[in-house]
């Protein structure tokens, strides 16, 4: 039989000839060291030619037990251990927890305590906005976005080494309020970087949220709509980048969030499409403005007195259960703490936000260009140390 002979004659001259031309897909590994993801995760990619088909994302390469962890230690000496989950959000780790044991165990702050929680929780999260602008510049090529961000958060943790004595894990919220007041210097060096901050972040706008390049690489790119987002447990920006103004500080006040005036930034599809990437980057960029906001507040009202309460040295978790969650900058971090009547928990589970936010990377990402899996990704902003935990 010929090499013609089976095959289909094509015409040159014909209008309706079509050639069956097939591809071989390919498997891409995306980390578990890609400087995109931030972390260890490996994301397998199967590409047919520049497009994605199917994405699956692999986690688990940190895991640590640190549940398993809190039902070993006492109360008390499980607090250094949230630090580490989302260890670009210490103080909101610190204050997730620290509140949870409180509700299970009748314990009440007092008021000077709740407006400074109140300073260092917003604090950290202007911090950790920082850092989710400057690396998701850098993940798409812009480099000076993540020299400058760095610039400003030196001055936040120089702040909280001043407070605590260290600069990521921070361990100063305690059961019951902080570790200690405040020192000398610090409500002033607080004011100073609020409109050092007000200042710079128009800045930022320009250097990156309205430039072209960056535009065109996040607008339109790994669209999640409003009933999409609440189908797949979406939380903090990346839920709000959707059009939900939904936030933990509003909903479900603590501490003395009710007390204070701000705003849910939400994404309106400025530069785009309602819900994308640059929608969910946007957003976070918003919330830096209304953490200052916050800050200034608490600061004006600051009251004086006790900034912890007395806690038993042997305290003990009565036999209930609860669930308590605060809004750290990537979401609802949730902590659900079963007492058994000893001076450990006799069950914790940890609901880490960053775990919520990428379950929907593999629907994300299927259909979207190589390229752009970049983007994406680093839109969710993920730790996976809270993401492993």
């Amino acid at each position: 039989m010929s090499a013609m002979e089976g095959m289909e004659k094509i015409d040159p001259g014909g209008t309706e000839a079509v050639a069956d031309v097939r591809t071989q897909e390919m498997f891409i590994n995306m980390g578990p060291q890609h400087p995109s993801t931030h972390g260890v995760l490996r994301v397998l990619l199967t590409a047919d030619g520049e497009v994605i088909s199917s994405a699956k994302p692999y986690v688990g390469y940190i895991h640590r037990c640190a549940e398993k962890i809190g039902e070993t230690l006492t109360l008390e000496q499980f607090t250094p251990y949230t630090d580490r989950y989302d260890y670009l959000s210490a103080m909101n780790n610190n204050l997730g927890y620290c509140m949870a044991v409180e509700k299970l165990c009748g314990i009440e702050a007092p008021e000077r305590a709740q407006y400074i929680r109140v300073i260092v929780a917003e604090l950290n999260r202007i911090a950790s906005h920082l850092v989710a602008f400057g690396t998701y510049g850098l993940d798409l090529g812009a480099f000076t976005p993540f020299c400058y961000a760095f610039r400003d958060r030196e001055w936040i943790l120089s702040l909280f080494e001043r407070l605590c004595g260290a600069r990521l894990t921070y361990n100063y919220v305690c059961i019951g309020g902080v570790r200690h007041d405040l020192p000398e210097g610090f409500l002033e060096g607080t004011r100073n970087f609020c409109d050092h901050m007000e200042k710079t972040w128009k800045e930022y706008d320009t250097l990156l949220s309205r430039n072209a390049i960056f535009v065109r690489r996040t607008a339109g790119i790994g669209v999640v709509s409003a009933e999409e987002a609440r189908a797949w447990g979406f939380t903090g920006p990346c839920l709000r980048g959707s059009g939900v103004a939904y936030d933990v500080r509003r909903a479900r006040p603590y501490l003395v969030y009710d007390k204070l005036d701000f705003d849910i930034p939400v994404g309106r599809g400025e530069a785009g499409v309602q819900g994308d990437c640059w929608d969910r980057y946007y957003v976070r960029m918003l919330e830096i403005l209304e953490s200052i906001k916050i800050v200034r507040q608490c600061l004006d009202v600051l009251p004086g007195g006790d900034v912890k309460a007395k806690v038993s040295k042997a305290l003990k978790a009565p036999e209930k259960e609860v669930y308590l969650g605060v809004e750290n900058p990537r979401g609802e971090l949730g902590h659900y703490i079963v007492g058994g009547g000893g001076k450990n928990a006799y069950r914790m589970r940890i609901r880490g936000p960053s775990f919520a936010n990428l379950t929907i990377l593999g629907k994300l990402l299927e259909g979207a260009m190589i390229a752009d899996a970049v983007a994406i990704i680093g839109s969710l902003d993920i730790v996976l140390g809270e993401v492993d935990r």
